[in-house]
């Protein structure tokens, strides 16, 4: 996982100047490349997902490919995924929302693990994987409460009980018992409006109303 779900920044490139990055201006040329190519592999993804370009600008940010493309990914249950979109965003806001999206890749990030350690529980690191959890879901929460209830159309209140939710299952268990399953996934997306609800949940635009779990 990046940077980002460990709590820490990166930048894309020597001469970003995302006040968010501490490293910034760092990089090595072989650093260098690798983010170039992965600059190129999420603009590719994102314009397969939402049909629009990674790079599109805009005052709505609800709207931007990669804001959709990370709900898009975390239904689909690519939890990976959703964290390099919104992360291409991330590096490139030097608004406060860059606190946003951060809580939202480490969210991501949890799910990262959890999903792990369904598919490997006796795996010697995999099977582990609910302590980084719990760590990553507690970072969100920080980053995320202050944009509550409702930020570019998402509620941040439902999202942030999903998280204690899970953490407070995995502690109950003593790291034991994951709280997460393919049936039980949660499904996430946007309100219909700034403060409406829309009627359904879309996974191709990321358009629903609330917090879902089959």
């Amino acid at each position: 996982l990046s940077s980002a779900s460990r709590g820490g920044v990166c930048a894309p490139a020597p001469q970003s100047k995302n006040p968010a990055c501490p490293v910034a201006g760092h990089l090595s040329r072989r650093e260098s490349k690798l983010s170039v190519n992965k600059d190129q592999r999420i603009s590719q993804l994102v314009e397969e997902l939402m049909g629009a370009s990674a790079g599109e600008t805009g005052d709505d940010v609800a709207q931007h490919p990669c804001y959709l493309g990370f709900f898009r990914c975390w239904n689909e249950q690519r939890y990976y995924e959703a964290h390099d979109v919104l992360e291409h965003l991330w590096m490139r806001t030097r608004s406060e929302d860059a606190n946003y999206f951060k809580g939202l890749i480490q969210a991501a990030g949890g799910f990262v693990h959890l999903q792990k350690q369904f598919a490997r529980p006796t795996h010697p690191k995999d099977g582990r994987r609910m302590y980084p959890a719990v760590r990553l879901f507690r970072l969100a929460e920080k980053n995320l409460q202050p944009f509550a209830p409702l930020r570019h159309r998402f509620d941040i209140d439902m999202f942030l009980a999903l998280l204690r939710r899970e953490v407070d299952a995995i502690l109950a268990s003593g790291h034991r018992q994951n709280p997460w399953t393919p049936e039980t996934a949660p499904q996430i997306g946007l309100t219909g409006g700034t403060t409406s609800r829309s009627s359904g949940f879309d996974p191709r635009t990321g358009q629903s109303p609330s917090l879902q779990k089959p």
